[in-house]
Parts: structure tokens; C-alpha cells; sequence
């Protein structure tokens, strides 16, 4: 391996580091595209759900250790963190895969196509990478080789996390980035920052998405009970109707949206997705039940939203005679990338990628518990194209028909590569 001129380094300073690719490294991850391409296959093909990836996190640690890489299984259950010490000192920079499926039956015809079959809250399903995860492996298992062959471009440490349960863990189960951060992953040695990607089937492939801050929202599941008073249908002022409160309190929540949200700073969404009440057309029920997410994108907005919410469905119950608690669930924080950070490694995301591939982009509703690492250091979390060139539309994420263009893992390994190496070795 070719040693870096330490002179020259503290010459050039962090600058020219960020001018152009490092040759070595885009050389290095073209020669290996075809292997990625295989474990991206190999894992499609044997899907795993949440908390229940013993053969993934196996083959994953199996790389790491082949690497010289020193490596911890079965943190957060079944999650797997490599650590990889550079030739010189520096910071420390956390790279982050998901390695769960979904419990979704794939319906492409492809050679490498799961036909796993599992079970998933009682019932038989089939597992499928619906979202991509296989893909972010793959990219991080080809990020750590190149690497852990150039160690003497390094200065720092990069550590390499790859995550259960992005998707949730199972009920009456912890699990995902909240628990691997309970249980350390980001400390011996203290993370300074950390990256992440997640591949989307409706952006090309060769394009790199990006939003400083508020990039996917915060996600609240809420329950709100109402309790009412049970009475005939005919005599409706014998009782208190728990079923025409919820109608007021589902309208009341979306004048928080429309008339007290500041939607300018950023979008927010609240949805009543079940509502559950009586057994019968001419009894009005004692209680009723509605169940629902909030997505937030700004801290304090995500403050009122909770806040009003939480006033609205006790004082509109309370109004028209009844009762209501509700309750939040946190899902997933802001996925907020670090305006600093961001800013400092844009130029990397470009100089991979070609200036007129790298897209500023509005933020998605949609969460990702990477956002809990993000809480604790400065994080950078961005989108990598998938969808064929030639195509213009895309099956979504979670669905059976979902898709990604294997064309699209070289710039992930290319990108992780070179944020790393440019991160850590800026002055």
C-alpha cells in the first residue's frame, strides 16, 4: 500500500482533500462493484425480519473479521459493530447500515428473488428487502474493505454500524438505533460524526439527494381514549356519545394542522388511522378509540402539535360531557442533518458525484431511526439514486413490487468512501 505524505498533508491541509476523488479509492471500488453486487443478491435473497437477522449479522461479521477489522456481534440483539483504526490518530467517524426486511411478499421475477416465508404478529408472511436495506449492507460491506485496505490514508477511526430493526422492533421488544445507542455503539471510542444513506427507488441512479436540517420527520404514534356514557340510539341525551366526540377531536386535530401550524418553517402531518367504537347500530357505545401518527419536521412545531393535541382531545371531550387521555408513542426523532456538517462534507457529495447529480431536495414525512443517533452527535444522512436509467416511475418502498437498480451501489461505496476519508482527515 502506498503510504500518504504525512508533510504533504499537513501542507495541503483539508482542502485539498476535497478538490477531487481520491484515484485510488474510485479505482478500488469499481474493482470491487461486481462483489457488492453479489452480497446485495445473496442478502435479497435471504431476508431476515426485525431483531431476527442471525444469518445476515453472521455474514456481515464473517467480512468484517476476514478485514482485520475488530469486530462486536449481538449488540442490540443482533446487530454487528466493526471498528477500524487508521495509521494515524484523529477523529472517530460512525458509518451506519440497516440490515432488517420486511414482512412484505415480493412479487418481481428476479434470479435472486426471496421466497422466504416467516411469521409476523401471529401470521405466516413472506420477507422481502423491501426498502432497500440489502443494498446498504452491501455498500457498507464494500466501504469497509476498501478502507481496511488503506489504512494509511486514514487519520482517525471509522466505525462501522450495522443496525436491526430499522423498521421496528417486534412488540414487547426494544430494539433498533435507540437501543444500540443504549447499549454504547457510540461511545470506545466516542463517535465525532456520523453518515448514513438510504437508496430510493424513484430518484436515478448516479444522483445524490440532500436537505440540511430537518430531512424526514419525527414520528408519534398516538392513542386517544374517550370515555363516554352508554345509552340507547333513539335517546341520545340519556347518554354522552363517545363516537361524535371523536368526530369533533379528528376535525379539532386538523385545525392544528391548517390554523396553528406555521407551515412555512416546515410541513406536518397528523393522521387518524383507525377508529374503533360500538358493537351495534342502535347503541350508543360508553367508549371509543382512535389511533394515529404525527410527522414533524421542527422541534418546536413538533411541541405544539404534542401540546396541542394533548389539550384538544381533553377539552373537546370535556365539553360535550365526556372524557379523553391520549397517549404518544415516539417512533423516530427529526432525521436532522447537521447544518455544519453538512456544509463542510457537500463538497465531497459533488466531487463524487458530478455537481449537476447532487440534488437539493424538500423534506419527506417519512422517518428513519437513524435521527436518534443525530440527537446524540452531528450526523449527515442522504439519499442515493436506484431507479434504471430510462425509467420514469418507480414502485414505492414497502410494497412487493419494489425494485432497485444494482447500477446504483457504486457511487453508495464510492461516497461512504471518500466522506470518510475527507471527514476525517480535514484540518
Amino acid at each position: 500500500m502506498k503510504k500518504l505524505n504525512t508533510l504533504a498533508f499537513l501542507t495541503l491541509g483539508a482542502a485539498a482533500f476535497a478538490q477531487t476523488p481520491d484515484p485510488e479509492i474510485t479505482a478500488a471500488a469499481e474493482a470491487i462493484e461486481d462483489q457488492v453486487i453479489e452480497w446485495r443478491h445473496d442478502i435479497h435473497e435471504h431476508p431476515e425480519l426485525s431483531n431476527r437477522e442471525f444469518e445476515t449479522a453472521a455474514k456481515i461479521a464473517e467480512h468484517l473479521k476476514s478485514l482485520g477489522i475488530e469486530v462486536e456481534t449481538k449488540v442490540a440483539k443482533t446487530g454487528v459493530v466493526g471498528i477500524l483504526k487508521g495509521d494515524y490518530p484523529g477523529k472517530v467517524v460512525a458509518l451506519r447500515a440497516d440490515i432488517d426486511a420486511l414482512p412484505v411478499t415480493e412479487r418481481n421475477d428476479l434470479p435472486f428473488k426471496s421466497e422466504v416465508v416467516s411469521t409476523f404478529m401471529g401470521e405466516e408472511t413472506g420477507v422481502m428487502h423491501a426498502c432497500g436495506h440489502d443494498t446498504h449492507i452491501a455498500i457498507l460491506m464494500g466501504t469497509a474493505q476498501i478502507l481496511a485496505e488503506n489504512t494509511d490514508k486514514i487519520h482517525g477511526t471509522v466505525k462501522f454500524i450495522f443496525q436491526p430493526a430499522e423498521e421496528g422492533a417486534p412488540p414487547g421488544e426494544e430494539g433498533g438505533a435507540a437501543l444500540m445507542i443504549k447499549e454504547g455503539v457510540l461511545k470506545s471510542p466516542d463517535v465525532d460524526a456520523i453518515f448514513g444513506l438510504h437508496i430510493n427507488s424513484a430518484t436515478p441512479v448516479g444522483t445524490i439527494a440532500y436537505k440540511p436540517g430537518g430531512t424526514m420527520a419525527a414520528v408519534e404514534r398516538f392513542v386517544v381514549k374517550i370515555q363516554g356514557k352508554q345509552t340507547h340510539g333513539s335517546q341520545p341525551w340519556g347518554g354522552v356519545d363517545p363516537i361524535y366526540i371523536a368526530a369533533k377531536i379528528i376535525d379539532g386535530f386538523q385545525s392544528i394542522i391548517s390554523r396553528e401550524s406555521n407551515l412555512l418553517v416546515e410541513p406536518a402531518v397528523i393522521t387518524v388511522g383507525k377508529i374503533s367504537g360500538g358493537v351495534r347500530f342502535n347503541i350508543i357505545p360508553e367508549t371509543a378509540e382512535l389511533v394515529g401518527t404525527v410527522r414533524t419536521l421542527d422541534p418546536d412545531m413538533r411541541e405544539l402539535i404534542i401540546r396541542r393535541m394533548t389539550e384538544m382531545s381533553e377539552g373537546l371531550a370535556k365539553a360535550y360531557g365526556g372524557s379523553a387521555t391520549i397517549e404518544f408513542q415516539s417512533n423516530t426523532a427529526i432525521t436532522y442533518n447537521d447544518l455544519a456538517l453538512t456544509e463542510q462534507m457537500l463538497p465531497t457529495l459533488k466531487n463524487v458525484a458530478g455537481e449537476d447529480h447532487v440534488k437539493l431536495v424538500k423534506a419527506t414525512t417519512g422517518g428513519e431511526d437513524f435521527s436518534y443517533y443525530q440527537e446524540e452527535v452531528p450526523g449527515l444522512f442522504f439519499f442515493l439514486g436506484g431507479m434504471a436509467p430510462g425509467n420514469t416511475e418507480a414502485y414505492p418502498h414497502h410494497t412487493p413490487d419494489f425494485q432497485i437498480d444494482d447500477d446504483g451501489l457504486l457511487l453508495g461505496v464510492k461516497t461512504m468512501s471518500q466522506l470518510t476519508l475527507d471527514y476525517l482527515n480535514a484540518k
